[in-house]
């Protein structure tokens, strides 16, 4: 099914319009019309693009403004931006690598974080007995793995024993702009330990609208990264994008406001039903029906419905954003009733 412009509640195909539960626009501001306004704004600034390394002797000043803001916001020591989520997971293995002794991953991890040569950390439920044997380790996991509404419980740490110092690498790519406070994700919520080192990364695309992606760290892990032959030899985040994004923190609370009243209002009316996977506060859900998707178009509704690559099987996803109406919800809520 092609599109010719951006879905927001609504979507058009082939001259029909369907009600649009799909995409990853969680506070809805790619199509919002105050959030294009302002990145026209910052375009006039910074331009369209800005295709130079961010080690070359010029050097833009919204780098450090944007980044030193949301280090404060995931309350972490340092913040690299970089052009996509996508890189900053490959860029953070690329340093990981180097100081780790193995990598195990959790399971449904995305591809974007998940080392070649990384070992399942649980075999039928049970941590491996595989991470005895090393002394740095680094673990590797989604804040949400797909087809989940809540993130990983990490009291598994506690099982480890303290002499092996751990590193988690954590995509919060589903959950920034959602979860935790102001929407600063999952990771700033984890108990610290003395063993235990946290870096995410996150792409900015998904509750926040804008290309581009990030890692964070503490300080000594960020200079690795930016001392990476490829990230100098990459062009940063597109200048525009992260000047849009600091002038919309007020329109992101109010579209998260929103989210968590429409989040709500679906949980409490599927809440009973045991064929449907839902939590109060996150904006995805799935229904236990293989053809859900077939069923819904036939509705006229359009959910995500595709092989996702972390997974064996076909994902259908049914996505609430900041800017569905409670008419809206209420016409999909009666469709999923039938």
């Amino acid at each position: 099914m092609r599109t010719h412009q951006i879905p927001d509640t609504k979507v058009t195909i082939q001259q029909k319009e369907y009600l649009y539960f799909s995409g990853t626009s969680y506070l809805g501001v790619a199509a919002h019309k105050d959030f294009q306004q302002q990145l026209a704004k910052s375009m006039a600034t910074w331009g369209t693009s800005y295709g130079s390394s961010r080690n070359a002797n010029v050097k833009l000043s919204i780098y450090d403004k944007a980044e030193g803001f949301l280090a404060s916001f995931l309350k972490t020591d340092a913040v690299v931006t970089v052009s996509s989520g996508t890189l900053a997971g490959h860029l953070a293995l690329q340093v990981l690598a180097k100081t780790t002794d193995a990598f195990f991953y959790l399971p449904k991890t995305h591809p974007a974080i998940k080392h070649k040569k990384a070992l399942p950390f649980f075999i039928n439920d049970v941590i491996t007995d595989e991470i005895y044997k090393y002394q740095k380790i680094t673990i590797l996991v989604d804040a949400i793995p797909a087809l989940e509404t809540a993130p990983f419980s990490f009291d598994f740490l506690d099982n480890i024993p303290k002499h092996i110092a751990i590193t988690l690498l954590i995509d919060e790519s589903h959950s920034i702009g959602v979860l935790g406070k102001n929407g600063n994700g999952i990771t700033s919520q984890i108990p610290k330990k003395e063993n235990l080192t946290i870096v995410t990364v996150a792409s900015l695309g998904k509750a926040f609208g804008v290309s581009g992606g990030y890692i964070s760290g503490n300080n000594a892990f960020i200079a690795q990264i930016k001392a990476l032959a490829l990230f100098g030899g990459s062009a940063g985040m597109n200048p525009a994008f992260l000047d849009g994004f600091l002038a919309s923190q007020k329109l992101y609370q109010i579209q998260l406001q929103k989210l968590k009243n429409n989040c709500a209002f679906v949980f409490n009316k599927l809440q009973q039903h045991s064929t449907i996977k839902i939590a109060k506060n996150y904006p995805v859900f799935f229904v236990d029906d293989d053809t859900i998707a077939t069923k819904l178009l036939q509705e006229n509704i359009i959910i995500t419905s595709f092989q996702y690559p972390s997974i064996k099987k076909m994902m259908h996803r049914i996505v609430i954003n900041a800017n569905h109406t409670e008419e809206e919800l209420l016409f999909l809520l009666e469709k999923l009733r039938h």
